[in-house]
């Protein structure tokens, strides 16, 4: 039987180019595609792959919230992020999310197979090229540093959507909740982050990968 794989990100054209790269290897087989996060976690719940593709920056739920959804509800799906970012903190966002390994788009057919094959293992994997940059970030002792404030997952959605330039009734829209729960979410995450506008917000969250700085 093949390896199903769910392909997971916001360009079309990528997509193609990494599912012709994918099914280069008969032992793989690209079951569906997704252009968002949100769709990725809907589409690995109804079809149960045996591995999930997915990009970072993504629009409405970005690959990392992505992946801990999936770890939370759809544990038996093996995620890999599959992206550009050679950011140490990239890198150790996605393990926090509880994903199987970390491969940068430019990888080979052969590296990517290695990759997969670890994660149907249980086995984490990452890439050589981000993995010397992960221990060099760790010997600097930049771990030690304060943590961030916690935002719960709920918050997180809201504020990648935010960020995203999306107004408050069309978020409340999309998550089914009312305008005033949006709005007092909204409050609570400029609280937690001692954050007062939109700008800053959108700021931070890029810098802390919920999307990309070409948003």
């Amino acid at each position: 039987m093949k390896i199903r794989i769910l392909l997971a990100d916001d360009h079309a054209l990528v997509r193609a180019g990494m599912k012709s790269l994918i099914e280069s290897s008969e032992e793989f087989e690209v079951v569906a595609e997704a252009p968002n996060g949100r769709e990725a976690v809907r589409l690995a719940k109804a079809l149960k792959p045996d591995v999930a593709l997915l990009d970072i920056a993504m629009p409405e739920l970005n690959g990392l919230d992505a992946a801990r959804r999936l770890a939370a509800e759809c544990p038996e799906v093996r995620v890999l992020i599959l992206s550009m970012h050679t950011d140490p903190g990239y890198v150790r966002e996605a393990m926090q999310a509880g994903t199987a390994g970390y491969v940068l788009k430019e990888a080979g057919v052969e590296e990517l197979e290695l990759a997969i094959r670890a994660a149907l293992r249980g086995e984490r994997y990452l890439d050589p090229r981000v993995s010397k940059q992960v221990i060099e970030d760790y010997v600097r002792g930049l771990e030690a540093d304060a943590p961030a404030p916690s935002l719960t997952t709920r918050q997180r959605e809201i504020l990648q959507l935010i960020a995203e330039g999306r107004s408050t009734r069309d978020i409340a829209e999309r998550l089914h909740l009312s305008v005033k729960t949006v709005e007092a979410h909204r409050a609570q995450i400029m609280d937690r982050l001692g954050i007062r506008d939109v700008a800053g917000l959108t700021r931070y969250a890029i810098r802390i990968g919920l999307i990309g700085r070409e948003s």
